[in-house]
């Protein structure tokens, strides 16, 4: 495994562009990107880490890799408030699925929609994925108890698509 995923060299990991387009293709396209950078931003507009992206303005539809240190509670807060006030039409993030952590219980378990991966994610420019799971989660309006928990086959990914599992998988 790749030392540089279990250090705290970074807190910020690019996410592959297969996986932006899945979602964008479903919820997007994306007109901001809170936490990027002018290499790795998703949406036309970012906010980059001098500029602290959680503090600042949301708008339209949100993409959001935030970063995965510290303060991922914090960003993932800012995700749910975003769409539950208005501020934002569609937020959807990239975010570890730590469900043992009250972020998640808090935030994560009130979204529209979580898709859980299935496989391990590389991040950056990393050859190895990510030791931790991931999920995308979907704020659309108001928060309530989530509606819609599914599963999405990364296997597929390298096939130019992903794949929702079904109960039968």
């Amino acid at each position: 495994m790749d030392a540089c995923l279990l250090s705290s060299n970074t807190d910020q990991w690019s996410t592959p562009r297969w996986l932006v387009d899945a979602c964008d293709a479903e919820w997007g396209p994306f007109d901001l990107d809170p936490a990027a950078d002018e290499k790795n931003a998703k949406a036309p507009r970012f906010y980059t880490a001098t500029e602290d992206g959680l503090h600042r303005p949301w708008w339209g539809r949100v993409w959001c890799n935030p970063p995965y240190g510290t303060v991922l509670g914090a960003w993932v807060e800012r995700m749910a408030k975003a769409a539950d006030s208005g501020e934002a039409e569609v937020v959807v993030g990239c975010i570890p699925a730590r469900t043992d952590t009250s972020y998640w219980h808090a935030y994560a378990m009130r979204a529209m929609e979580i898709r859980f991966l299935r496989g391990r994610v590389a991040f950056g420019e990393q050859a190895m994925p990510a030791p931790f799971p991931t999920a995308i989660v979907v704020w659309h309006g108001k928060l309530r108890p989530v509606a819609k928990i599914v599963g999405w086959d990364l296997r597929s990914a390298a096939k130019g698509q992903l794949v929702l599992l079904s109960e039968d998988d």
